[in-house]
């Protein structure tokens, strides 16, 4: 079974994470073990959208600048990619690489960003949910993936990190089509699961230094937990993530109740290595619809169909912090957000809870809300 290492890390100082990210993969054998010379390696980090490094939206320019050197020293060429969301095209690419501190940090090393936009069908006939994928060509392209997730809650499927993270191998505005093909949280994680094994990242290594609570994966709070993971298994590594945030039991997240009911996970099997996984206190998590009407088996379905309606949860824009960019219209999956008055309005109706507009919101524009009777529902 795949292991697990661990490692205290309390800063993005560049001293302090050469020595940790060395002790973390001698866990796991070493880098030398996994990297070999003329390795074409791709670093798939995080860049959900352009925010600044202590936003703690995005993977950190400095860790992923250590690894980096790290790399190329054993005679490796790395290319860092990703697909925010929103359209994938070389400007909007370039804007997120600055705004993260990518681009600058790239060029000081001499580190190759990707701008191939183009995409290609992969069939997966093994997938439990999806047995084809819409992936960027950037992985054609590469001959060792390094997955680089950031640690962050997420407001559709609670946590997001090694999994979550290969999201982003889906084009742009094409990430829009699984949200509508799959609504359920339980099926989109399970989507996620099969993606993670259609991309087989040969090594994933978590920046969980400064991370995310609260209203992730982009308006949350950022929190110190200063720990930094890695394992050859994205399911694995994201079975102890968790265990920082304090999610227990750990099949409370999506992705991981579906890995371990297909028997991709074991949670007896989950061996740790290095510094101790303490769960950091009162951390905030965001609930989660549940997988199914919760009502069903309370009374007819007539009835639990109506009162559904006064469960869910729903996006809400915040007249303050709104501009009128329109990048929640134009990113909605279902297209139920229209633009009155250079103001968002949503269909409930026609909205599906993905809640793409709170995740792609510049601004921070958008709170998701739960009426009373669903947090009763909802609770622990």
């Amino acid at each position: 079974m795949p292991i697990v290492a661990s490692k205290k890390c309390y800063s993005y100082q560049t001293a302090e994470l050469a020595e940790k990210l060395d002790l973390l993969l001698s866990e796991l054998g070493g880098l030398e073990e996994f990297i070999k010379v003329g390795d074409k390696v791709l670093f798939k980090t995080n860049l959900l959208m352009g925010k600044a490094p202590e936003t703690a939206v995005t993977t950190n320019p400095e860790f992923i600048r250590v690894l980096a050197k790290k790399v190329k020293a054993l005679g490796a060429e790395v290319t860092i990619a990703d697909s925010p969301g929103g359209l994938f095209n070389d400007k909007l690419l370039k804007r997120a690489y600055q705004k993260s501190g990518l681009y600058q940090m790239a060029a000081e090393e001499n580190i190759k960003l990707n701008y191939n936009t183009d995409s290609k069908k992969y069939d997966y006939k093994e997938g439990k949910i999806n047995k084809s994928f819409q992936l960027a060509s950037y992985l054609e392209e590469a001959d060792f993936i390094i997955n680089l997730p950031k640690l962050k809650t997420h407001g559709l499927t609670m946590y997001t990190g090694g999994v979550k993270n290969l999201f982003g191998c889906i084009p742009g505005v094409l990430k829009a089509e699984y949200h509508l093909r799959m609504q359920s949280v339980h099926d989109f994680s399970r989507m996620l699961n099969d993606l993670a094994a259609l991309v087989a990242p040969e090594l994933t290594i978590m920046d969980a230094v400064v991370g995310m609570e609260g209203e992730g994966p982009s308006n949350g709070k950022p929190r110190e937990f200063n720990y930094l993971l890695a394992s050859t298994s994205p399911y694995y590594l994201d079975l102890a993530a968790v265990k920082i945030l304090g999610i227990e039991p750990a099949e409370k997240v999506p992705s991981i109740k579906a890995a371990l009911e297909d028997k991709i996970i074991k949670k007896d099997k989950l061996e740790i290595r290095g510094d101790k996984v303490i769960a950091a206190d009162n951390v905030e998590i965001p609930k989660i619809e549940k997988e199914n009407n919760l009502l069903d088996s309370r009374m007819p379905e007539f009835l639990s169909d109506i009162l559904e309606k006064f469960l869910r949860p729903k996006p809400v824009f915040k007249e303050g912090k709104c501009v009128g960019c329109r990048t929640c219209a134009e990113n909605c999956p279902p297209e139920a957000i229209t633009m009155i008055d250079n103001f968002p309005k949503v269909n409930l109706d026609k909205c599906i809870r993905c809640f793409c507009c709170q995740e792609l919101c510049p601004y921070d524009a958008v709170e998701i809300k739960y009426p009373l009777l669903a947090k009763l529902f909802f609770s622990n």
